[in-house]
């Protein structure tokens, strides 16, 4: 089975952030203490994808490749791609169309934040999925603000609806999408929308009417947040600081999953603590080799 490659979207202007976004792109804000972009990076990491794309604009992508690097630091290969106009989510896929050279994707959105104790999990039964889809229905109180799930009477997905007026049900479709090869050319036969974009929800409508989109309902026990506006960034940053602080364990961390996968090495790791040996982070990564060294984990 061809291994799936991983796509981070960390394109656009952030304009909603605006003046904070003035000069410097929104996935690399921190959330807490951390970058933005930790967290989606991390849930493809989770799944299991050592080989990702991060799309940018232009202007920000030697930010991301200061901030990143080739990602050998955590035992993956990171790549980058310029989206020189923000088209549309689905464009995305047209960029990578080399980079996945045939091969199913996992694309997260670069603002998004996922937890959940069961999220490993989750992702292995979507990666297992090798035609076809499988997005993420999340509950939200406001779903008119999004791509929002029409069920059947039998529970079964039948159709998803960007920003509906009046909305089919609670069921927001999160920015993390897993999809077989064919993502590419159908993203080539999307047509741009009313608003010019080549829209992510016409895609996955695409496989909805094949009868080859699974949307899997993330229940009580996830947490998704996006980071789009001044407000929910800070509610991410809070969410995360209250986790950290209460179970004294890091949330969005590329670092632990790396070492906890033996992606890299303890040396590698002692590397990164260094690097953040004033703050918190470098102590949590300390702990993290001392517990290994103790048989603890």
């Amino acid at each position: 089975m061809t291994q799936r490659k991983g796509i981070v979207l960390a394109g656009g202007s952030g304009t909603r952030l605006y003046p904070v976004t003035v000069s410097i792109s929104k996935q690399l804000l921190p959330v807490y203490d951390k970058p933005m972009i930790y967290y989606p990076l991390s849930v493809l990491m989770l799944a299991g994808i050592r080989e990702i794309v991060v799309i940018t604009t232009p202007q920000d992508q030697d930010q991301f490749k200061r901030g990143l690097g080739d990602g050998s630091q955590w035992g993956i290969t990171l790549s980058y791609i310029v989206q020189p106009e923000p088209e549309g989510l689905a464009q995305a896929y047209i960029l990578a169309e080399d980079f996945l050279d045939g091969a199913p994707s996992a694309m997260v959105l670069g603002d998004n934040i996922f937890f959940g104790h069961g999220l490993p999990e989750l992702l292995a039964d979507a990666d297992a999925q090798t035609d076809g889809g499988t997005v993420f229905g999340y509950r939200v109180a406001d779903p008119e603000r999004y791509g929002v799930v029409a069920f059947d009477d039998q529970g079964m997905a039948r159709q998803i609806i960007e920003k509906p007026s009046v909305p089919p049900s609670n069921y927001a479709v999160t920015g993390l999408y897993f999809l077989d090869a064919d993502a590419p050319r159908r993203a080539r036969d999307v047509t741009p929308s009313a608003r010019g974009e080549l829209e992510i929800t016409t895609l996955l409508e695409s496989y909805l009417h094949d009868g080859s989109l699974s949307v899997k309902r993330m229940g009580r026990g996830y947490a998704w947040l996006d980071t789009g506006t001044h407000a929910s960034l800070l509610d991410a940053g809070n969410f995360v600081r209250t986790l950290q602080m209460r179970q004294g364990m890091q949330t969005g961390s590329p670092d632990e999953i790396a070492f906890g996968r033996d992606w890299i090495s303890a040396d590698s790791l002692q590397e990164r603590a260094r690097m953040f040996a004033k703050n918190d982070y470098g102590a949590y990564l300390e702990g993290l080799l001392k517990e290994r060294a103790a048989g603890t984990v």
